[in-house]
């Protein structure tokens, strides 16, 4: 079978999203990195939350799982240990993965599975017209907030950074390679990665106009092993940094999975499926 191409990788499902929304670049990313990599969509399952972001997986040639509200992380688990041989492939918006979705983060960065988590991150609830999300900015005013939020936003780069997790970037929809090669790095990295992508809503948070002025890259001397530096750069206020920030090699939660079942088998303890044959 010769290489799929990136827009063989997209079904004939047109999106629903806005024209103009963000998440049209990180699908149009994905898709070109599952083509560098030549992933075979058969072996390939995308697990989405509820929200603009949660759309998608079926705009994506390979199987497909919608879950509920903030449970992305629980579900692409369980896929992965089921059939570690997968590329599993977790999206989801600031409101799923760092609201009703957030405390499953620190346990996904203990496990450490082979994961990748995109997170579309807007500012905004889109698909409930616009109220402010956990990363939207102090005093923003919605529908919702008329006289501005009063809670600081979180900082999920931070966040990710003081739970350890073992793949930490963040990307902008708007600068397409970069973000195609953070995925790519992402799916070849052995454990959990979070890309925080972010994904400007153009209906309720247009941020198109503000935010390239604040964005920079982090710089090609910065040591991504080295994770005190990588906190002093999430937390620069003056600008807003793009690239790999932190990269750590452990042992998979699959792994460590493997090596329970290794010594179970060697220890010479019946089988569940052994012992239920007595009651056959």
């Amino acid at each position: 079978m010769s290489k799929m191409t990136a827009a063989q990788y997209k079904t004939k499902i047109e999106p629903v999203w806005c024209p103009g929304c963000g998440d049209f670049g990180v699908l149009n990313a994905l898709c070109n990195s599952l083509s560098a990599r030549d992933v075979d969509p058969k072996n390939t399952v995308f697990v989405s939350g509820i929200g603009c972001s949660g759309r998608l997986p079926p705009y994506v040639k390979s199987y497909g799982f919608h879950t509920v509200h903030g449970r992305v992380l629980p579900i692409a688990t369980g896929i992965k240990v089921a059939n570690p041989d997968l590329t599993v492939v977790a999206v989801g918006g600031d409101g799923d993965a760092f609201a009703i979705g957030g405390g499953h983060i620190p346990h996904m960065s203990r496990r450490n599975p082979s994961i990748v988590y995109i997170v579309m991150d807007n500012g905004t609830y889109g698909l409930t017209k616009g109220q402010a999300s956990p990363t939207g900015p102090l005093g923003m005013k919605t529908a919702a907030s008329p006289y501005g939020t009063i809670e600081p936003p979180l900082n999920p780069i931070a966040m990710a950074l003081a739970y350890d997790i073992s793949f930490v970037a963040r990307a902008y929809s708007g600068k397409n390679k970069e973000l195609e090669a953070l995925i790519t790095r992402a799916m070849n990295h052995r454990g959990f990665s979070l890309i925080d992508v972010i994904s400007p809503c153009i209906t309720f948070y247009n941020t198109y106009k503000d935010l390239p002025p604040q964005l920079a890259a982090i710089p090609e001397t910065h040591d991504v092993k080295d994770r005190s530096k990588a906190f002093e750069l999430a937390l620069k206020e003056d600008k807003i940094y793009l690239g790999l920030f932190y990269e750590n090699d452990r042992p998979t939660f699959e792994e460590r999975i493997r090596g329970v079942v290794d010594q179970s088998e060697s220890s010479g303890i019946p089988r569940l499926d052994e012992i239920f044959l007595d009651f056959a």
